[in-house]
């Protein structure tokens, strides 16, 4: 089996690798995996290549099942829990001086949550489509659809514990984190909890 993945040393190998690994699956020994291609570009070399799976982002896997070059059979995210892919950091010292913009920005995120797990996938692709002018109002509903679909979207911000420690695993598996961090020492849920 050939898997187009990209770049080493992101999040979309470290996830992916952690999920093989969760299934009994060794990325170096079981698998020929190819990542000479900048991730960017893996989509458009999968059409021309002999790669039978391809870990992609969107809109490029909906690009490729539009065109009918591939299908998605699986979610990264559906099948490695909550990883905290985005996440906001701010020193300390500025917290303290700062709070009440740092509510403000946790707020609007807030807002922006509590907008996409309330509206319909076709409203949020409305909304959202100035941001992604390369990209079809049809295509950016099915993007927003499998999101959905996928409760990729939290209710809340507040930063798990559980999802610290999940991270803190592919980190470690991948080689990447030498030694584990308390989640208390790194993250405060204070302002997310508030805009609730």
């Amino acid at each position: 089996m050939f898997i187009m993945l990209g770049q080493t040393g992101g999040m979309p190998q470290m996830v992916f690798e952690y999920i093989l690994k969760k299934h009994g699956l060794d990325p170096k020994t079981d698998l020929n995996i190819d990542q000479s291609i900048n991730f960017g570009l893996t989509a458009a070399a999968f059409t021309s290549n002999d790669a039978d799976y391809t870990v992609e982002f969107e809109p490029f896997a909906t690009g490729l099942e539009m065109d009918g070059s591939g299908y998605v059979v699986a979610s990264l995210g559906t099948e490695s829990g909550y990883v905290p892919y985005t996440a906001y950091c701010a020193k300390k010292s500025y917290m303290e001086k700062n709070p009440e913009i740092i509510q403000k920005f946790t707020n609007a995120i807030q807002k922006g949550m509590d907008y996409v797990n309330s509206h319909s996938a076709e409203e949020i692709a409305k909304t959202i489509q100035p941001q992604f002018q390369e990209t079809p109002l049809d295509k950016l509903t099915i993007i927003v659809d499998r999101y959905k679909s996928q409760d990729t979207w939290k209710d809340d911000t507040i930063f798990e514990k559980d999802s610290f420690e999940l991270l803190q695993n592919i980190l470690e598996e991948a080689g990447e984190l030498p030694q584990r961090v308390p989640y208390e020492d790194l993250v405060t849920t204070q302002f997310a909890e508030a805009a609730k």
